[in-house]
C-alpha cells in the first residue's frame, strides 16, 4: 500500500473521524459532570422563607445578620449561594434575617439602617445593637470575618464594607407617585 492510496487516504479519514468522536465524547462527560457538580441556583424567596423572623431574631440572644434585598436585586442574587454557605456555617450562633425591601412592613427598619443601597447587611450583637454594616456585594471571606467576630462578641473587622449595589428608593425619596412598584405606596411630604 503506498502513501498516496486511496486506503491510506480512507485510513488516516477513519483516524481522523474516530479522534474527533473520542474528543467530543469525553467534551460531553465534562460538561454534563461539571453541570451536576455546580452549586445549584439559590433562591432568595425560598432563603427568606426559611430566615429566621426578626421579632424572634431580636429576643433568642443570638447576634443577628439582617439583610435587607428584593428579589430583582442582581447584587442580591449573585451572593445568594455564599450567603446560603455561611447560613450553613453558623447557624448555631448568628440568626440570619431577611428583609424585602419591597415590602413596606419592613419601612422602619429601612429607615432606621438607612438603606439606600442593596444588599445592604446590617450586623447586630447579641442585644440587638448595632455592631456594623456591609453594603453592596461583599467577598464571601469579608462577611466571614464579621460573623466570626460577631459571634466571639469582638469588634468587626469590616465594620463598614462597601461594594456594588442596586439602588433603592425610598418613600422620601420618590416622586410622589404610587404607580412605582419601589414607591411603597407612599406620597412624598414637602
Amino acid at each position: 500500500m503506498s502513501v498516496n492510496s486511496p486506503e491510506s487516504g480512507n485510513l488516516a479519514q477513519r483516524l481522523r473521524n474516530f479522534v474527533v468522536v473520542a474528543v467530543a465524547a469525553v467534551l460531553s462527560v465534562a460538561v454534563v459532570l461539571g453541570l451536576q457538580t455546580r452549586t445549584p441556583a439559590v433562591s432568595l424567596s425560598e432563603m427568606a422563607e426559611v430566615a429566621i423572623p426578626l421579632e424572634r431574631a431580636m429576643t433568642n440572644g443570638k447576634p443577628t445578620l439582617m439583610e435587607f434585598y428584593a428579589n430583582w436585586c442582581t447584587s442580591c442574587q449573585a451572593m445568594a449561594g455564599d450567603l446560603q454557605q455561611l447560613k450553613t456555617e453558623y447557624q448555631q450562633d448568628v440568626n440570619f434575617v431577611m428583609l424585602n425591601v419591597d415590602n413596606t412592613k419592613w419601612l422602619p427598619e429601612m429607615l432606621h439602617y438607612r438603606v439606600d443601597g442593596i444588599p445592604h447587611f446590617a450586623f447586630l450583637d447579641q442585644t440587638g445593637g448595632d455592631a456594623g454594616a456591609a453594603i453592596g456585594e461583599i467577598p464571601r471571606a469579608v462577611l466571614a470575618e464579621n460573623l466570626t467576630a460577631l459571634v466571639a462578641g469582638e469588634k468587626l473587622p469590616y465594620a463598614q464594607a462597601a461594594g456594588q449595589t442596586s439602588e433603592v428608593e425610598t418613600p422620601l425619596e420618590t416622586s410622589g407617585s404610587s404607580d412605582d412598584p419601589r414607591s411603597h405606596g407612599a406620597q412624598v411630604v414637602q
